[in-house]
């Protein structure tokens, strides 16, 4: 159960970055915004460097 709620923390996480908006190819008026572009990726070093850090916590 704990697994879920943590899963379901970092799909509202990525949620919300999605809901800032969306890259599409083509539209370049826009200026680049690293959390609309790279959202996913950001989210992803997030929780790699939380998996990284609990790991050495748990090992020490």
């Amino acid at each position: 159960m704990r697994a879920l709620r943590a899963l379901d923390s970092v799909l509202n996480l990525i949620d919300r970055f999605e809901a800032r908006g969306v890259y599409v190819p083509g539209e370049d008026n826009k200026a680049i915004s690293p959390w609309r572009d790279f959202g996913w990726l950001i989210a992803t070093w997030l929780v790699t460097v939380a998996v990284f850090i609990l790991f050495f916590a748990l090992a020490a």
